[in-house]
Parts: C-alpha cells; sequence; structure tokens
C-alpha cells in the first residue's frame, strides 16, 4: 500500500490570514497564463493588444474563482448553505469545484468576447495554450 505523506494545506499565516497551496497554484497559473498570452498578443501579426490579454485574464480569473465557488456551492455544499445561508460567503474555508470554474470561465469568455465585438472561435483559438501553464 502507498502511504502518502501528511501536507498541510496552510503554507504560512499571518494572523488570521492563511495562505494555502491551492490559492498558490491559482495565481501562479493565472499569472503563467497572463505572461503567455503577453507573449502572444506581442507578435507580430497578432490582432491582440496588452490591455486586451489584461481584461481577457481578468475576465477568465473571475469566471474560474466565481464559477468554482458557484459550483462547490451547487454541487457539494448546498445542505450547509441551505442550513447556513452565510456559507457560501466563508471562502476562506475553502470549496471550489473543477467542473463549476470551467463552466465559469466558459461564461465568462463569451461575455468578454461579447463585450470586445471577437468572434468566440477568436477567443478560444487564442486561449487555448494558456490553461496548459497553471
Amino acid at each position: 500500500m502507498i502511504t502518502y505523506p501528511t501536507i498541510s494545506p496552510v503554507i504560512f499565516a499571518v494572523g488570521p490570514l492563511a495562505v494555502r497551496w491551492y490559492g498558490l497554484m491559482y495565481v501562479c497559473g493565472f499569472v503563467a497564463g497572463w505572461w503567455l498570452a503577453r507573449r502572444r498578443a506581442a507578435q507580430p501579426g497578432s490582432t491582440w493588444k496588452p490591455l486586451e490579454v489584461d481584461d481577457l485574464i481578468f475576465y477568465a480569473a473571475m469566471g474560474v474563482i466565481l464559477g468554482g465557488r458557484i459550483g462547490w456551492v451547487l454541487f457539494y455544499g448546498i445542505e450547509d448553505v441551505i442550513r447556513q445561508p452565510m456559507r457560501a460567503l466563508r471562502i476562506w474555508e475553502g470549496g471550489m469545484s473543477f467542473h463549476g470554474g470551467l463552466i465559469g470561465v466558459v461564461l465568462a469568455l463569451v461575455l468578454f468576447a461579447r463585450r470586445t465585438r471577437r468572434s468566440i472561435a477568436d477567443v478560444c483559438d487564442f486561449t487555448t495554450p494558456l490553461p496548459a501553464l497553471g
């Protein structure tokens, strides 16, 4: 049998603020995706501007975070939230859902495409390599 090490989810804490490994990986993924998108936008022939990339990453980050949290509430924490409605806002207690984040980012990219008058195919084509770094 394989024994797994017991690793604390908290990297460090300062008072009530705790930085967790999972949150750090979100930040690293968004920064790496932003860096790659900026490099791709700077290449000759690109129709993307650096400021559009900044907006795109903001939309994607909000979609992943809000979608992930809403997905957790709907798929895993609905009983807790019914008993204690404020539980949905207590993000420091954890609770993210991959499929909720995926739905959230897809909706965010559709919204971004509509707001910038780009085709959703163009936005998806540009963003396809970005999650791999995360």
